[in-house]
Order: C-alpha cells, then sequence, then structure tokens
C-alpha cells in the first residue's frame, strides 16, 4: 500500500520497486523515440512546445509491458487482474508550461495557469459551445514517472476528495434520466459547479514524483498539470510520465458507483 488512498483520498502514491523502475527504465528508452519523431511532435506538441500530450503513443502491449519488459509492482498488484490496455500515454512537460493551448480561449487558458486546467477524466467537450457528455469513462488512472524532476517541475496536482464531490453532483444531474442514456446528457453547468466546489472545499496536493514510484488516481478524481515554476530542473527531456486510463466499455452508471 502507498501513501494515501484512491476510495478515500482519491489517489495514493507507491513507493520505488525494481519491477517499476525496470519498466520506467524501459518506457523512457521508447519515449526518447516517440519524442524524436516528426510525425509525433507535429500531432501532440502543444502549448507553443511546452507539452508533448502524446495519448497513445507508446508502443505498449495490450498486458502493459513494453520492450518485453512486465508491467509489475506495487501499484499493479493493488489493482490486480489488468483488463487490456490501451498503447499508453505519453505526457512531458518542458520549461515555461504552459504557454496558450492552439485555439485556446484567454478564459481557458487563464484557467490552466491559475487552476491546473483541473478535469475529470472521461468528460468530454464538444462542439463550438464545449458542451460536456460524459463519453469515455476511465476505470482508473495509473501514472508512471519516466524521468527525474524537481518537485516544482510541472507536478501532477490532485484535489482531495473531489471523487466523491463530483460523483454527487453529477449523480443529481443524471437522476431524471435512465441511466441508459446517461452518457448523452449535457452535464455541463453540474460539472462547472462540481469543479468550483472542489476548488472551495478540497485540499490541493501536488504528486511529484520519480522514476519506480506510481501514482493511482480514482477515476472521479479533480486533476491537473501544475505549471512549471522558475528555477525547476528535470532530465533534459522534459517531466516524462506514461498513463494508463483503461476504459469501461460506456458504463456510466458503473464509472460513478462507490
Amino acid at each position: 500500500m502507498g501513501l494515501g488512498d484512491p476510495d478515500t483520498l482519491g489517489w495514493t502514491r507507491f513507493a520505488s520497486s525494481p519491477q517499476t523502475l525496470a519498466w520506467a527504465r524501459a518506457a523512457r528508452s521508447a519515449g526518447h523515440e516517440v519524442l524524436a519523431d516528426p510525425a509525433m511532435r507535429a500531432k501532440w506538441l502543444q502549448c507553443q512546445g511546452t507539452w508533448f500530450v502524446g495519448v497513445d503513443a507508446l508502443p505498449t502491449s495490450p498486458d502493459g509491458s513494453i520492450a518485453g519488459v512486465p508491467l509489475a509492482g506495487p501499484a499493479i498488484d493493488r489493482l490486480g487482474p489488468l483488463p487490456a490496455l490501451h498503447p499508453a500515454q505519453l505526457s512531458v512537460t518542458f520549461p515555461g508550461y504552459p504557454k496558450r493551448r492552439g485555439g485556446e480561449s484567454d478564459a481557458g487558458f487563464r484557467y490552466r495557469l491559475t487552476r491546473d486546467a483541473a478535469h475529470v477524466d472521461g468528460i468530454i467537450a464538444e462542439g463550438p459551445d464545449r458542451r460536456r457528455r460524459i463519453l469515455e469513462p476511465h476505470a482508473w488512472i495509473l501514472g508512471l514517472p519516466l524521468t527525474e524532476a524537481d518537485p516544482e517541475a510541472s507536478p501532477l496536482v490532485v484535489w482531495e476528495g473531489s471523487h466523491t464531490v463530483i460523483r454527487a453532483a453529477l449523480r443529481t444531474a443524471l437522476e431524471d434520466y435512465p441511466p441508459e442514456d446517461w452518457g448523452g446528457v449535457d452535464i455541463t453547468e453540474a460539472y462547472a459547479a462540481a469543479r468550483r466546489a472542489c476548488f472551495e472545499t478540497c485540499r490541493r496536493v501536488t504528486l511529484p514524483a520519480a522514476p519506480g514510484e506510481a501514482i493511482l488516481l480514482h477515476r472521479l478524481a479533480l486533476h491537473g498539470i501544475a505549471p512549471w515554476q522558475d528555477g525547476a530542473n528535470a532530465a533534459p527531456e522534459g517531466r516524462m510520465v506514461a498513463y494508463f486510463r483503461p476504459l469501461i466499455s460506456g458504463n456510466v452508471r458503473r464509472w460513478l458507483q462507490p
């Protein structure tokens, strides 16, 4: 067991293990190749070169292994038998993050600067009005650091207990609709109000971590990435983290269960 608990606080951090460190080293090597690929940089390098978002960018296998190195360690033991996994996301931040993302409004950029672009995975904004729906419900979020970085170098941020606030707000917003229709319901206002409540009532926690460690977030936890502070240092390739976020096959009711 690590520090914290995803069922009560919304997060836990697992201490370094040899198995997870071996995986992180193999994933870092693969990450170098991804970052060097001009096509991948053109597709995923955002925020004026300060953030590589890299969805499904790492060549991991469905069991999470990479280059023959298994995905293993205390965090994996805690999760139990894993579902088939998507290729891992490669998230890399660089000094100067964040700069304005392409097409980002003034309000959106201000939110990125002052609120760490806090969000709940699976809630997707669509159309010119950015209306939100629960389109990609995830089972959990597992972050695996791949490079050394100072704590002030754009760490992951989470609001403790936010998963309970989000769950209550969304269940109230959806209670008048059949569960099978929940994925299509516009929850924009309810979600915005729930985020504001989290900012007012939940403790903001930064979660820097090193290769070999792992961070597990509750699927409903409000989280984001902090700005890179002046003077913070990291490996030459930046603060690099791999993420797994397996889907729950569109089952919003299960996603909202305790």
